[in-house]
């Protein structure tokens, strides 16, 4: 077993993060918890890069369009009005494609965050993935207020600021798929690594 301080993950600070003027905020917060940034790199993607980002799978890409219906019915919304159609496997590709636009639509902060648990304490120090959801104190709760409902109304994605990487193998992915054969850095933090 891998040591729980030498545990890494990935995070992306979205475009709405940096429009937002929040990329030493969001440094700040991890580097409190005691967690060490050992790769960042600030970059715009390409809409390949992030058509490769996210699945393509039939199942995942229906999922979107099952979650929009839901959301869809709690609200009480006409999904054939809204959405032009009231089919999950129809709805999922725009939402898809929504997430696409919105990782496209300005720069983007990558990083990989290093220490104690480090996939489940970012998730934590985030919030949960729907900001309106988020609690306060988190990044996602003190910084957007958006929803699934606003989203789809405006026919664009939900935007919460950062993705955190969800397992420690959903980590290792993104870290390869995003910084390739970058050096990952190395260091001791004071008071953290002494």
């Amino acid at each position: 077993m891998k040591n729980p301080k030498e545990e890494v993950t990935y995070v992306m600070l979205k475009p709405d993060g940096v429009q937002k003027g929040l990329i030493g905020e969001v440094i700040k917060r991890f580097e409190q918890r005691d967690l060490k940034i050992v790769a960042l790199d600030m970059f715009e993607a390409s809409r390949e890069q992030v058509d490769n980002h996210y699945p393509k799978d039939e199942t995942w890409v229906t999922r979107l369009g099952h979650k929009t219906l839901a959301t869809c019915e709690k609200y009480n919304i006409d999904p054939i009005k809204q959405m032009g159609t009231d089919k999950p496997e129809e709805i999922g590709p725009q939402v898809r494609n929504w997430l696409l636009d919105y990782l496209t639509m300005a720069p983007v902060v990558r990083m990989v965050v290093k220490g104690v648990h480090a996939v489940d304490v970012v998730r934590k120090i985030a919030g949960d993935t729907m900001p309106y959801k988020a609690d306060m104190g988190t990044i996602r709760g003190d910084f957007s207020i958006d929803s699934p409902a606003l989203a789809n109304a405006e026919k664009r994605a939900v935007m919460n600021i950062v993705h955190c990487s969800e397992t420690p193998e959903e980590a290792e992915h993104e870290i390869k798929f995003w910084f390739g054969e970058s050096v990952i850095h190395d260091y001791k933090r004071f008071g953290v690594d002494n």
